[in-house]
């Protein structure tokens, strides 16, 4: 009686995880007229989908951000595998250094997004793809140096004792020792890196222009005077998630592995 109580719990939790997201991908397949409607599915369309790619720039904010988000992994991690490394290894700058690079992301986004458009406007960097790709970066490094850092205090030191006592330097060891002991952490916090990237709106809607748009934005334009497009809404967040969903399934041995390596040592 007590498993059966336990597996109908699970049920109940999975349904509340999966109803929401199934209702909105039945809801992307109704007509407009139809999309309040509590039927089951009482009518099939494909319509708003290929409205989402003709009669809007949902296709570019789709490519947009792929590149935004893909760019500013690819520039935030190397940065954040060394320094990471440095804290995890050197206890550089000491816990004062690893609180402060904690606490920049403890600032609310609304307190940084406005001097960040005052500089990236005095440089020229508004309404392109370069300055969302730099801010988000560097939005993300903090977060990603403390994944990172957690990673390389799991791998034992003994490995870069052996490879040093070889003769590879201190720099060696960490190119051809830790960096793929440690590549499960590194995709984890790659992936984890992209999904704040793609679901970031704040500074996307302030620093680009309707050419640099990013799919948040992109969504929450689908408003018009008669109300919110519901129906294409839907098929806007269906198509938004399905990147997010690919990346974590191919990658899932890895995510699973980085995100336990530093439990056990």
């Amino acid at each position: 009686m007590r498993r059966l109580a336990l597996h109908f719990g699970l049920l109940l939790v999975c349904a509340a995880i999966l109803l929401p997201l199934l209702w909105v991908v039945r809801t992307s397949f109704l007509p407009e007229p139809l999309s309040y409607s509590s039927d089951l599915m009482p009518a099939f369309t494909l319509d708003n989908y290929v409205d989402l790619f003709t009669s809007t720039r949902y296709g570019r904010s789709y490519l947009n951000s792929l590149i935004v988000a893909t760019g500013s992994v690819v520039i935030a991690l190397p940065f954040a595998a060394m320094t990471g490394y440095a804290f995890a290894r050197f206890k550089t700058s000491g816990k004062g250094g690893r609180f402060a690079v904690l606490a920049t992301q403890m600032l609310p986004p609304v307190a940084i997004v406005l001097p960040a458009f005052a500089l990236f406007r005095a440089v020229g960097l508004t309404n392109s793809l370069t300055g969302l790709i730099i801010v988000y970066a560097a939005l993300n490094l903090p977060f990603l140096i403390w994944i990172l850092m957690g990673f390389f205090e799991g791998i034992p030191v003994d490995l870069e004792w052996a490879a040093q006592t070889d003769g590879a330097s201190a720099w060696g060891a960490f190119w051809r020792v830790v960096l793929p002991v440690s590549l499960p952490g590194i995709a984890a916090a790659g992936v984890l890196g992209f999904i704040l990237t793609w679901n970031e709106f704040l500074f996307a809607l302030v620093l680009s222009g309707p050419q640099t748009a990013t799919v948040p934005v992109a969504l929450s334009s689908l408003q018009t005077s008669n109300g919110v497009q519901i129906a294409k809404v839907s098929a806007g967040v269906v198509l938004a998630i399905l990147p997010l969903v690919i990346a974590s399934r191919f990658i899932q041995r890895f995510i699973v592995q980085g995100l336990t390596f530093g439990s056990v040592k």
